[in-house]
């Protein structure tokens, strides 16, 4: 089964609900427009059970199959929140509210996941029940951990969970999944190095924070050059230095920002210790003192073997061919908070092409809406695949 042909008729109407949520960009949990659409859409379908409010604005929507819904539950995950970024891409549809728009594609991931509630919703060609999970405050809000909080994997009996992203770059048609870590863990860190201010023209007086925060700045990249495994990947971006007023003034203070992005726990682990230890030392040496704050923000996401070999199998029977499904693909030192509910529950998280675009995060993204037939049809011969009717 490649694409699914109730979807060709379905497009059109599809693609007017991605463009809706497109104009009307919503960020962090603040998805109330958005979450009281999709549960009007949902509610037209004759979707069984229908809840608001979970995770702050999460909406989750129940089909249960034609033997009532008995045995297995699949949950199928879509992100609704937009960014704080001001749109430049001149679409028709583009964003009405400056300072919000969907640059990463998450108005399409619903409106495909609503597709999909549609087409099951009608059809329940299915045996067991399908959860509909249409998140908030994926971008840095931990939406996917909220709902989690509210009971999301016992509430609904959840088995397994399932995602979908889009990629720029990759062709629209192909898909591309791996094993184990996919994405990686999106920790960040803030160092206030102390010191002694005085002035400019006498810094023998003074304990200069600027010369402690520039050799941290380089000391710093040596956790991941001299401590962690060259087989193992790790990235620390110093992506802040705040410090001083006037020039003739040496500063009490400086302040560096940044984030630390690994693929495993262990490494992960790794640097924040030895992170703590070298801005403990490099202060030491110079007679200044540090606070530093660790903060972990989402862990690895981490493919199930299983569920992962499961969706390489229903991506090819989508695409037709296996050539379009690339199941090694290199994983990114992006993150994503679907990790949470991999955390949970076996599952795997799957890129669908979106074609030669604008990379996510970019003010002249847009979704391209000749992936909706794809990414409908996965989850749906997901559901089919995975809950085949007995009779």
């Amino acid at each position: 089964m490649p694409i699914v042909n109730r979807l060709a008729e379905l497009h059109d109407e599809i693609t007017a609900w991605r463009r809706d949520f497109h104009e009307n960009p919503e960020i962090l949990y603040e998805t109330h427009r958005t979450a009281a659409r999709v549960a009007e859409l949902l509610e037209s379908f004759g979707v069984d059970d229908i809840t608001t409010g979970i995770g702050q604005t999460g909406v989750v929507g129940v089909i249960k199959g034609k033997n009532g819904g008995a045995g297995k539950t699949i949950g199928l995950r879509a992100d609704m929140d937009a960014l704080p970024l001001t749109e430049t891409s001149g679409k028709p549809w583009a964003s009405k509210h400056p300072g919000k728009m969907h640059a990463c594609g998450h108005d399409g991931h619903t409106a495909m996941l609503l597709g999909t509630a549609k087409y099951l919703a009608e059809t329940r060609n299915f045996d067991g029940t399908v959860v509909l999970i249409f998140q908030p405050a994926e971008e840095g809000g931990a939406g996917a951990k909220a709902m989690i909080n509210d009971g999301l994997m016992t509430r609904w009996n959840i088995d397994e969970v399932y995602g979908l992203h889009n990629m720029p770059g990759l062709p629209v048609g192909e898909f591309a999944i791996r094993p184990g870590p996919l994405m990686a863990a999106t920790d960040e860190f803030q160092i206030t190095i102390k010191g002694l201010g005085g002035h400019a023209a006498r810094p023998y007086e003074t304990i200069d924070p600027i010369v402690v925060g520039a050799q941290l700045v380089t000391a710093l990249q040596s956790i991941v050059s001299r401590n962690t495994n060259a087989l193992e990947a790790a990235v620390i971006s110093v992506t802040v230095f705040e410090a001083g007023s006037a020039f003739n003034i040496v500063p009490e203070t400086a302040k560096l920002r940044g984030t630390v992005r690994t693929l495993s726990n262990d490494v992960r682990e790794m640097i924040e210790t030895r992170m703590k230890a070298m801005v403990e030392s490099v202060c030491a040496a110079h007679g200044a003192t540090a606070d530093i704050l660790y903060d972990k923000g989402y862990p690895v996401t981490n493919n199930h073997a299983d569920q992962t070999d499961f969706a390489v199998q229903v991506a090819r029977e989508v695409t037709g061919s296996a050539d379009k499904v690339n199941s090694e693909v290199n994983p990114t030192m992006g993150g994503e908070d679907f990790s949470f509910m991999l955390e949970e529950r076996p599952g795997a998280f799957i890129f669908a092409g979106n074609g030669d675009t604008a990379k996510v995060h970019n003010p002249a993204y847009d979704f391209n809406d000749e992936l909706i037939p794809y990414g409908c049809s996965y989850f749906i011969k997901l559901v089919e695949t995975a809950m085949p009717t007995s009779g």
